[in-house]
């Protein structure tokens, strides 16, 4: 979900229809997955975002599904204070929200780079998915992506297997990363994966990867303290950034 709720020009007429979902899984008590069916075909690049409501209130969504899947795939995390979230934790299959007709949204795949660094924290993940969904499925060649995947606890990692075993099909197309941030805690005794915030370990992967900025593109999508953080580490060396800025419940951020 990006920081801000859209808004339209007076001049643009905004269509809005309906999407009815169809399935709906919850990962934690505020993390959860929904699946939407659209009243009316709806169309979009990987990386984009729609715009759902529910009684009159709307926020946009990057998408997590490829074109190339019948459903729109949600993940979307609890507000507990916020205007939409709580009341899209109420819905149930069948039940229907309001759907813009326009995916919106340029945080797509720049193919002038060979080489794209993709670093996340929990539902920023969304739009990389997508991505790469559609760049596999579609049996793509020449370009690599490189996903470092941040978390407090490993429970919120939602899409660590999917982003794994394709890790492990495709090691030509993609480099997985997924790190917790409290590896010490009950909730993440059994992790015995990567550890520490995800902007911490981005130049670690980039010397790792052999990465450079002269043919490779970081996109950034997630909680502003790690954009902020991240391009603070990257600019001053020449790397070229796209940003996604999602909304977060407030939790304290701490650079390292």
């Amino acid at each position: 979900m990006r920081d801000e709720a859209p808004t339209t020009s007076p001049v643009t007429r905004v269509i809005v229809t309906t999407a009815r979902v169809v399935a709906r899984k919850d990962h934690t008590p505020d993390l959860m997955t929904l699946w939407l069916k659209p009243a009316a075909p709806f169309t979009f690049r990987p990386g984009q975002y729609c715009t759902i409501g529910l009684e009159g209130i709307e926020r946009p969504y990057s998408i997590v599904s490829s074109p190339d899947e019948p459903w729109l795939e949600l993940f979307i995390e609890l507000v507990p204070h916020g205007q939409l979230t709580p009341r899209l934790w109420r819905l149930r299959v069948g039940d229907e929200v309001s759907l813009r007709s326009k995916a919106k949204g340029l945080f797509t795949i720049d193919t002038s780079f060979r080489h794209h660094l993709m670093v996340a924290t929990v539902t920023g993940i969304a739009p990389f998915v997508s991505m790469i969904r559609y760049y596999i499925g579609r049996g793509l060649t020449g370009h690599h992506f490189y996903v470092l995947h941040g978390a407090s606890y490993h429970d919120e990692l939602v899409y660590d297997a999917e982003l794994s075993q394709l890790a492990e099909a495709r090691p030509d197309i993609l480099r997985y990363v997924p790190t917790v941030s409290r590896p010490h805690e009950e909730r993440n005794r059994c992790w015995r994966g990567q550890t520490g915030r995800v902007n911490t370990i981005v130049e670690e992967y980039i010397e790792r990867f052999e990465l450079s900025p002269e043919d490779t593109l970081v996109y950034l999508c997630g909680h502003a303290g790690m954009i902020s953080d991240v391009k603070g580490r990257l600019k001053p060396y020449g790397w070229r950034i796209k940003e996604e800025h999602f909304f977060w419940p407030p939790r304290p951020w701490k650079p390292r």
